[in-house]
């Protein structure tokens, strides 16, 4: 099967869920049989530069990229709001993009035409015109819930513009649901919410799945004194909110004073200035880290206090594979069918907090049985291969039923 994946931020590092998520899938669709092709935005906000990629970063049959500008502009965002148009979505419709898509599908024949977010609908016209593919969005989340979600807990200024602008991110999305031939849910949850707004069109539900065989436990961080870390991209608003709730809100009135020799390590890219001039008793900033695993390891508890998002956590299921512990909110959670007191630990207020690190403390070195079921967990449920397997069974079987189709020239 020839596979065209479209993607919005180009797939390397694996440094988010969106790279981590589009990377193992075509990787896995790669292994088992499939010729991948990636058409990649290079954007201005997460620009990469190809000539670094590993050596074994080759899973795709040809890869080619094309430079787009989506940084956020004080100017266009304000005129934006004179139109009825999503500012969302207008970051990314880009000329020069659509006219490399429409070179490739020229010259090549795609038998499925994946869209990794809904910001490539903006190309299903250069699609339709130059191929009889079927079209498969993969919503890695229900777009305009996680800025509804933003916007409740934005400062008054920020909270205002976006609850201008979500609306017509909500009906971008709502308007668009039944162009695609395929649309690929991150969970069950999120596939429920695309029916109730109204999609009629075939549906699967395809999680983020990860190679395992790329992450290993190190569990003599249960031998060591309990710390607790988080990593995540920290120019991702809900990272930001998150972590700044549970500075404010848990770490300082609370886990500080009562546990004198805790400590909190934070990692991640492009953190905001107020992060990186952080001065609290036992946090630590890290930075940019060279691999996840690698700091992961290195803590017996990951934590995870998002209060809005979407889709499912990425880096959720990393600390998983690493046999951490994962504390993190319901919403943190979502996506993922871990098991309170079983394969996670849920606490969605500072009180919740506290008492899920006073239960990590009485257990000891005993702890690191939930991280040994934690990585159980994500073996059996969320492996790359068998993710992209199911996925192939359902392209393969809307294919045969598709009636041949005319490509308008």
């Amino acid at each position: 099967m020839r596979i065209l994946q479209l993607c919005n931020k180009f797939p390397w590092p694996l440094k988010d869920g969106a790279a981590i998520a589009s990377t193992y899938l075509a990787k896995a669709l790669a292994e088992l049989g499939s010729e991948v092709t990636l058409l990649s935005m290079n954007t201005s906000k997460h620009w990469f530069d190809t000539a670094m990629l590993p050596a074994d970063f080759d899973h795709y049959a040809e890869i080619h990229t094309v430079y787009v500008d989506n940084r956020i502009r004080p100017l266009p965002a304000f005129l934006n709001l004179l139109t009825d148009k999503s500012y969302h979505v207008e970051r990314f419709s880009d000329a020069t993009y659509a006219d490399k898509l429409a070179e490739i599908l020229q010259s090549r024949h795609f038998d499925v035409i994946q869209l990794e977010s809904l910001y490539l609908t903006p190309f299903i016209p250069v699609i339709r015109k130059y191929s009889a593919a079927l079209i498969a969005l993969r919503a890695h989340n229900v777009e305009h819930e996680i800025w509804e979600r933003v916007a409740e807990n934005s400062n008054p200024l920020k909270k205002w513009y976006l609850k201008k602008i979500t609306p017509r991110l909500k009906q971008y999305e709502i308007e668009h649901l039944n162009e695609y031939d395929l649309v690929i849910g991150i969970s069950n949850r999120d596939m429920i919410q695309f029916q109730q707004l109204g999609l009629t069109r075939p549906t699967t539900v395809t999680p983020i799945g990860l190679d395992c065989r790329d992450y290993q436990a190190d569990y003599s961080s249960f031998n060591r004194p309990l710390s607790l870390s988080f990593i995540g991209s920290l120019d991702w608003m809900p990272n930001q909110e998150g972590l700044k709730w549970f500075l404010e809100e848990v770490w300082a009135p609370l886990l500080a004073p009562e546990f004198p020799k805790l400590s909190f390590h934070i990692a991640g890219r492009t953190a905001p200035r107020w992060l990186q001039q952080l001065k609290m008793d036992r946090v630590f900033f890290h930075g940019e880290v060279p691999s996840a695993p690698n700091f992961l390891n290195r803590h017996s508890v990951m934590v995870v206090p998002l209060l809005s998002g979407g889709g499912m956590r990425a880096k959720i299921l990393e600390g998983m594979a690493c046999g951490k512990v994962v504390l993190s909110t319901s919403v943190g959670m979502e996506g993922i069918d871990a098991r309170h007191n079983s394969e996670c630990l849920l606490a969605d207020t500072p009180a919740d907090f506290a008492k899920a690190i006073r239960w990590c403390f009485d257990q000891g070195a005993g702890l690191e049985k939930l991280g040994c079921r934690a990585q159980a967990f994500c073996r059996e449920h969320y492996d790359n291969r068998e993710v992209g397997e199911r996925l192939l069974v359902t392209y393969h079987n809307l294919l045969s039923q598709q009636p041949v189709a005319t490509i308008e020239r």
